[in-house]
């Protein structure tokens, strides 16, 4: 079996020297994906200037960004919402599962959101090879304040932030002026013991970095709140840390509300997946995967379906069908792609996988160069699947014809679809998901076909996430 070390991130390459940084702060229009159907199936709505009510948390982009409002997100009674202003630092070879959930999750919560690259340069390659772009670069918060500084694991990455001095400074502050800080996977061992801001706290971490933590105040539980501080262990646990610093800034009905949102159940029973029409998934080959993304593709699908494929060694090729490699996600996050998918075109793919998020699906929908590869995919029976709101690309170009299937919940009624619940539906080459939350069982599923459960189980260990041992 590959050691679970291994598997936490990549080799890492060479990295430059911290130098003085000048990058300046990006703005961006933020796409919302909270009512998928209303904008598959009907004319997108005009936006509307309304501030949600408090039982619907309005989500606040980073800085100077202006809000884009959907029919979905409209309340008959506005009323505002304290801001909350959160630091999300990156750099090389961050955790990128760690960072976009955190950040997606905090900004449908109504935080504001800094990401701020540690790094002379705001494009910054994560530990999966993901390329994310900052808002800022870090020397611009340090005269900030913030409710929360939450930060990635992932290595080198928990490394570059340690030697960052301009970080170092604003989470000590953030620390001694008893506001909320966190970490999670190698950062709280890596990054924070070093610092010295883990003294008389209980903690926890990745399990490959637990040796490292005091032994006394290590605990070996999902989420660990003590005091302002809050650790977790890897990707597999990054929605309930987010949750839990949802919480800490906003209270339990917000936390739980986006819990929902991100269909994150209590006690949850759902099957992990359903199979149909069993056929075998096997290559002779190193599989090859296309991903194409959009601007308004739901970022967490992105990265988390990269990151863990990649992680099992699959050839993960991610296709922009904008004009630029870089789009900019659901939730404002900017992300480059390896190439445009023009040039994708001209290669062929084992498997097809659209990401969702329902501007993003619109934009799918209308690429003809995708339509093109995705209907070649199904007359030379190979695989294809999508998650979320994206089943509903395949539908309407009759990919799901005589298939069972599943979608987020405000789409899987409209497309004449049948599954039980479960998480995750695979029927003979196509595989489909709910998204957000369930799109690690989902990638996780496409390596259980491709490889077997003892691959899948080694890469769920690396994830820290609950996988079946059997």
């Amino acid at each position: 079996m590959e050691s679970m070390l291994c598997l936490l991130s990549p080799s890492p390459t060479k990295l430059p020297p911290f130098k003085k940084l000048t990058s300046f702060s990006a703005s961006k229009t933020t796409f919302s994906s909270l009512s998928f159907a209303s904008m598959i199936f009907s004319p997108q709505p005009k936006p509307s200037t309304k501030i949600r009510s408090s039982s619907k948390p309005t989500k606040t982009p980073s800085p100077k960004t202006p809000t884009t409002s959907t029919s979905a997100q409209e309340s008959s009674t506005p009323v505002s919402l304290p801001l909350k202003k959160v630091l999300v630092p990156i750099g090389f070879g961050t955790e990128e599962m760690e960072a976009v959930i955190i950040v997606d999750v905090l900004r449908r919560a109504g935080a504001e959101v800094i990401v701020a690259s540690v790094e002379p340069q705001l494009e910054v390659e994560a530990a999966g090879g993901t390329r994310l772009v900052a808002d800022t670069s870090i020397s611009k918060c340090a005269n900030e304040v913030f409710d929360l500084v939450a930060l990635p694991g992932g290595m080198p990455g928990s490394a570059r932030l340690r030697d960052c001095e301009v970080l170092r400074k604003i989470t000590i502050k953030q620390a001694e002026g008893k506001r909320l800080y966190g970490a999670i996977c190698a950062a709280p061992a890596i990054t924070l013991l070093p610092w010295g801001l883990l003294r008389r706290k209980q903690m926890t971490g990745h399990p490959a970095f637990m040796d490292k933590l005091p032994t006394f105040w290590a605990v070996a539980s999902k989420i660990q709140v003590s005091g302002e501080l809050t650790t977790s262990r890897g990707p597999g646990t990054s929605f309930e840390f987010a949750l839990s610093l949802v919480d800490q800034l906003f209270g339990e009905s917000v936390a739980k509300e986006i819990g929902q949102l991100l269909l994150m159940q209590a006690d949850d029973d759902t099957q992990r997946k359903e199979e149909y029409n069993k056929v075998e998934w096997f290559f002779d080959h190193n599989p090859r995967v296309l991903l194409p993304i959009a601007n308004g593709s739901e970022e967490i699908e992105i990265v988390a379906i990269v990151d863990i494929l990649r992680r099992a060694k699959v050839d993960v090729v991610v296709a922009s069908i904008e004009n630029s490699v870089q789009i900019l996600a659901s939730q404002g996050i900017k992300i480059v792609a390896d190439m445009l998918i023009g040039d994708a075109a001209d290669s062929v793919y084992d498997l097809i996988i659209l990401p969702g998020g329902h501007a993003g699906a619109e934009r799918l929908h209308e690429s003809k160069v995708l339509k093109k590869l995705l209907q070649e995919q199904d007359t030379a029976g190979r695989i294809y699947g999508a998650v979320c709101s994206s089943p509903a690309v395949l539908h309407r170009q009759g990919l799901l014809k005589d298939k069972r299937a599943t979608a987020h919940p405000s789409v899987v009624t409209k497309l004449n679809i049948v599954s039980n619940g479960a998480k995750v539906v695979i029927d003979g080459k196509l595989i489909t998901s709910k998204g957000l939350s369930t799109v690690t069982d989902f990638a996780l599923a496409i390596v259980s076909k491709l490889f077997g459960h003892a691959r899948t189980r080694c890469v769920a260990e690396g994830l820290v996430f609950d996988y079946p041992r059997s």
